[in-house]
């Protein structure tokens, strides 16, 4: 008998990879937006960097958000999840107090 798939064994080599590219892209832009600040950096320059830095963010979570949409796979896990949470969240529904 085989042992069911965890979400997180699902998840497609490219969801994985899109992923990383989105949290890098987000942990650069911070930062850069941190070493501005602590710096006191301003003025167009340091504002269009980050305006660039935010803007790569951005297109990295589309991406991702639009892979997640249109992947069988990640469609997949992301219907597997919902369903769970559905059921765990009347686990304890019966309005009964527990100690």
């Amino acid at each position: 008998m085989s042992k069911p798939l965890s979400a997180k064994t699902m998840v497609c080599s490219e969801y994985q990879r899109l992923l990383e590219e989105c949290q890098s892209a987000l942990y650069i832009w911070n930062e850069h937006r941190a070493e501005m600040d602590q710096a006191g950096l301003s003025g167009k320059e340091a504002g269009d960097e980050l305006l660039g830095l935010q803007a790569k963010y951005a297109r990295a979570y589309t991406v991702l958000q639009n892979h997640g949409r249109n992947c069988l796979r990640c469609k997949s896990v992301s219907r597997t999840k919902r369903c769970d949470s559905e059921n765990d969240s009347g686990t304890l529904s019966d309005n009964t107090l527990y100690a």
